[in-house]
């Protein structure tokens, strides 16, 4: 597509919404980054017309492309199947970011720790390049905290125009990531 259209990827039913499949990074390198993981992947829960279909394990990985030292992340990936579209969801995004204290500095480092990072990686097989949304995630492709956690929540995802996520994985190999225990909120 690369317009920034929001167009239906699929056919809707006459008097049901639709639905889309979206896939949504969660990272965390600050205040507990476990449990924000589990207290975000919460709060997507909660989202209107969206239902979380799966959660990968949480993995703990290096800083990727930082300056100077920093807490090691955690990253999962959680699937939804959503009646949102791409802008509304990633801007629920956003505000669950807000809510644990995520603060953007547009004047600080861009890869600056923080509480938690949302990001809309996939959503169906569509390609949107518009004022403050690409889809599929840029760099994705290149990051294995990202595509070992979306290889287990959709083994068969095709990034569009890169081809099967799990062979992208075959070529972040070199970085470290491990699977680590999940945060448990009762």
């Amino acid at each position: 597509m690369g317009s920034g259209s929001e167009k239906p990827a699929r056919r809707r039913a006459p008097g049901r919404p639709l639905i889309s499949r979206a896939l949504v990074g969660l990272g965390s390198n600050l205040a507990h980054p476990r449990r924000q993981i589990a207290r975000a992947l919460r709060a997507l829960a909660r989202l209107p017309r969206t239902r979380v279909v799966d959660a990968s394990p949480n993995y703990v990985s290096a800083p990727v492309g930082t300056r100077g030292p920093q807490p090691d992340y955690v990253n999962a990936v959680a699937r939804l199947e959503t009646a949102l579209g791409p802008r509304a969801l990633l801007s629920r995004l956003l505000a669950i970011e807000r809510r644990q204290h995520r603060r953007r500095d547009p004047s600080g480092p861009p890869k600056a720790p923080r509480t938690l990072d949302l990001d809309l990686l996939l959503f169906d097989r569509r390609r949107i390049h518009a004022p403050g949304l690409v889809v599929p995630h840029p760099r994705m492709h290149e990051r294995a905290f990202v595509l070992k956690p979306l290889s287990d929540v959709a083994p068969v995802a095709t990034i569009p125009g890169r081809g099967l996520a799990r062979r992208a994985l075959a070529g972040a190999r070199h970085q470290r990531i491990a699977r680590t225990r999940s945060h448990v909120i009762s």
